[in-house]
């Protein structure tokens, strides 16, 4: 078969990245086709295994689409429908930005890997456009629009969905009326080590943005002073900056060896915001560290509550507050080791077995409908 791979853009690797580079490690001769990358970064991550040229869409030729690639998504959908993919037999879709809404041969399998349908359109389009300024406020309501009707009609392109949790999944029947298959995202569980000493502190951990509430962590923390520790940078570092109090130490954004090393020591992760998936709790349980989390999303798939971690069913500083109360009174019924075999059912090697049988038994059954008589 000749193998064409989707993704959105690729300027940094993220879990959306290390999905599609497991993928391409099953298919390494297919060519991958994003709408701007940083290509070496791209042929670093995919390695030497990987034979199949990378090519972008229109977008990557615009000035600054290396910077400011998210100012071309209207233009998107228009790029994605200008690739010709007449070629090729499978087609592989990386979507969480416009990557499914290309056009395929009639007889190739469109797969598509949804780890999100695009959130700023849907589910959370009031949150992004609260926090944007004047201009965008003006123009996306149009412009989220016309991306809403286009998904939607994109959706009908997809032969077969695999999503990245059940939550996703739910959100895929509800706006695209599919269903979808689950296939949890990779997770580079051997990375981590769970016999290392923990020390004291707790750990929050990804972008500091708005719908990941660690303005409430910080928040509650304050309240309670236990020790806390802040690893990611985003728009609500200042505001963490003026709030944190002498029992938080916010780090920015650190290099893997640095949240390596709190993942493996930390007395657990707290993980408040509401994720599709959420990659972190899981290396949180490869490195020994029990989540304390919102109970919602991808969390109700990675977390056992009182076996794993401890979720708590509201984002509010009294749920947050009952829940770190919750812990403090019986950590150790926590297991390292337990914890470590959870995290193992998401790792790497599992995501590409499972991937690999949902392909194959898509086409199994496009080759089921094409060879069936045809009945009046």
């Amino acid at each position: 078969m000749k193998v064409a791979i989707i993704h959105y853009w690729w300027l940094s690797n993220r879990g959306g990245e290390a999905v599609v580079a497991a993928i391409a490690e099953l298919y390494p001769e297919a060519d991958l086709f994003v709408h701007v990358c940083d290509e070496p970064l791209v042929r670093q991550t995919l390695g030497e295994r990987f034979k199949g040229r990378i090519i972008t869409t229109f977008i990557a030729r615009l000035p600054g689409a290396a910077r400011h690639y998210q100012k071309y998504l209207p233009l998107m959908p228009v790029a994605l429908e200008q690739l010709d993919l007449s070629e090729y037999d499978l087609v592989i879709s990386s979507e969480s930005g416009p990557a499914k809404g290309v056009i395929t041969r009639p007889d190739a399998l469109h797969v598509c890997y949804c780890h999100s349908p695009m959130r700023y359109v849907w589910d959370m389009y009031p949150v992004y456009l609260k926090g944007a300024g004047r201009l965008v406020r003006t123009l996306f309501p149009w412009v989220a629009h016309w991306l809403r009707v286009w998904d939607r009609a994109s959706a009908d392109r997809v032969d077969h969905f695999v999503a990245n949790s059940s939550f996703v999944a739910s959100r895929i029947r509800k706006f695209y009326r599919r269903d979808a298959e689950v296939v949890f995202p990779p997770v580079n569980v051997t990375a981590f080590d769970h016999r290392r000493e923990r020390g004291d502190f707790y750990l929050c951990l990804g972008q500091l943005v708005p719908y990941k509430r660690a303005d409430m962590v910080v928040e509650v923390f304050n309240q309670l002073g236990l020790p806390l520790v802040v690893i990611g940078e985003g728009e609500l570092l200042d505001r963490l900056k003026a709030i944190a109090g002498p029992n938080v130490q916010l780090l920015g954004r650190q290099a893997f060896s640095v949240v390596k090393e709190k993942l493996e020591t930390c007395k657990a992760l707290v993980f408040p915001g509401l994720e599709d998936f959420g990659i972190v709790p899981v290396e949180a349980m490869a490195s020994g560290a029990p989540v304390i989390a919102y109970g919602k999303g991808g969390a109700l798939d990675t977390i056992v509550h009182g076996k794993t971690g401890i979720l708590f069913d509201e984002q509010s500083n009294s749920a947050l507050k009952a829940a770190i109360h919750e812990f403090e009174a019986g950590p150790q019924r926590f297991d390292v080791e337990t914890l470590r075999d959870h995290a193992a059912g998401f790792d790497r090697a599992i995501f590409q077995r499972r991937f690999l049988q949902a392909v194959e038994r898509a086409l199994a059954t496009q080759t089921a409908a094409a060879t069936a008589p045809f009945t009046p």
